[in-house]
């Protein structure tokens, strides 16, 4: 009866040995992701410290950041149909505020049958 005692002792011993040996595995790589993040950090503060370089015919960043575009004129009324500006769609009717009255073409009467004389 002590033979399996013996063998049920070894197994646990075994067990406990393995979940030690896990335990220090991941304490391990835990550490090195640490160890990784604080490497990468330390990197790019000194890089974002460093003056850049500045190079001959570069574009000077002072210059280029208060060019602005000449202004366009602007329009009279904005339609904010840009799909339609494009010409992918066809814009939406204009509103009777928007129309600008046009003078307006007197109309010809047609002639009716009596004023024709009987010439077809």
């Amino acid at each position: 009866m002590k033979a399996p005692l013996k063998d049920k002792a070894a197994v646990e011993r075994q067990q406990a040995e393995q979940t030690r040996q896990r335990v220090r595995v991941g304490m391990i790589g835990l550490a090195a992701v640490v160890l990784l993040i604080g490497l990468a950090s330390a990197i790019f503060s000194s890089v974002n410290q460093q003056q850049p370089v500045s190079v001959t015919g570069a574009a000077q960043p002072d210059l280029v950041a208060n060019m602005s575009a000449p202004a366009s004129a602007p329009t009279a009324a904005p339609t904010n149909e840009p799909l339609a500006e494009m010409g992918v769609t066809p814009g939406a009717a204009p509103t009777p505020s928007a129309v600008t009255p046009q003078a307006q073409v007197p109309t010809q009467p047609e002639p009716d049958a009596s004023s024709t004389n009987g010439m077809l």
